[in-house]
């Protein structure tokens, strides 16, 4: 179950409360007064759905976007410390993040100093621009968009 967002919270307070000063009013219509507050949890959402313009929360990731408005980032030189926590939210401030997958060794579970970030194809630039070249918890980040990973065959296997 996905947890709220503020605005959902506040949404659903409101109407709580409109419902609340209707039954006062009205002492006749506790009924009513449940049925407002039951329809607030459904309005609540759908509102918050509408009105939101800003950096989607990773709980709307699903609904941001199509497979063509997603692009995907190289993150070089990460720190071994760092998270996908921390990742999402410095990626978070210069756009819509879809995913963060930091890679780690496959023999020790170690991560390995890179990663990749899915953004949306419209952050793609403005993030690169910002965060490329920057300092990131004392290691100076490479931020460029991944190139496609070539496709594995049995062919390419037999060569090693």
């Amino acid at each position: 179950m996905k947890s709220p967002t503020i605005k959902t919270v506040i949404i659903a307070v409101v109407f709580t409360i409109i419902a609340y000063i209707i039954a006062f009013n009205m002492t006749a219509s506790p009924v009513l007064a449940a049925g407002l507050v039951f329809i607030s949890a459904f309005l609540a959402p759908l509102v918050v759905g509408k009105t939101s313009t800003g950096p989607q929360s990773s709980t709307a990731n699903n609904t941001i976007a199509s497979d063509e408005d997603v692009r995907t980032l190289y993150v070089g030189n990460l720190p071994y410390r760092a998270n996908e926590t921390a990742v999402r939210e410095l990626f978070s401030n210069h756009g819509a993040v879809l995913s963060v997958r930091l890679m780690k060794d496959k023999h020790t579970g170690k991560r390995r100093g890179f990663g990749f970030v899915e953004m949306a194809a419209d952050d793609l630039d403005a993030a690169i621009a910002a965060l490329n070249d920057t300092e990131f918890q004392q290691r100076t980040l490479k931020v460029r968009e991944a190139k496609d990973r070539p496709e594995r065959t049995e062919d390419n296997n037999l060569d090693d």
